[in-house]
């Protein structure tokens, strides 16, 4: 099991990315980069459900933007995004959930496939 998941979202970070996004999720939906974003959260604030899943989960989950992925694990900038990364004892990213199973579920989907993959053997393999 991993000692923490890092959920990355595809889209930056900041006052005027968050509000520019979160017109583009009300207004055009269907045209959203982020899966992830649209997901997890309404307008302007994480869907309760998804809170509180996070809070249940047996490790630590922290979130960053784009950019701010980029800046911290400059090796990972081609990766594809949104995306979940396991996080392992020495820092070492592996990636979890890749942006095309995240452009492909919802979000009961999203938390049955972190419950699955933690549960499994080789989580995150």
């Amino acid at each position: 099991m991993p000692q923490r998941l890092l959920f990355v979202y595809n889209a930056d970070g900041g006052l005027l990315p968050s509000l520019k996004d979160a017109f583009h999720k009300v207004l055009s939906p269907a045209t959203y980069p982020c899966s992830l974003c649209g997901l997890t959260y309404g307008a302007t604030q994480m869907r309760p459900e998804w809170k509180q899943f996070v809070r249940a989960l047996p490790v630590a989950v922290d979130f960053l933007h784009r950019d701010e992925f980029v800046r911290a694990h400059p090796q990972w900038r081609g990766q594809l995004l949104p995306a979940a990364f396991a996080v392992g004892v020495a820092g070492e990213l592996s990636v979890f959930i890749r942006a095309e199973e995240m452009d492909a579920t919802d979000l009961n989907g999203l938390m049955a496939l972190v419950r699955a993959r933690l549960e499994a053997p080789a989580a995150g393999a």
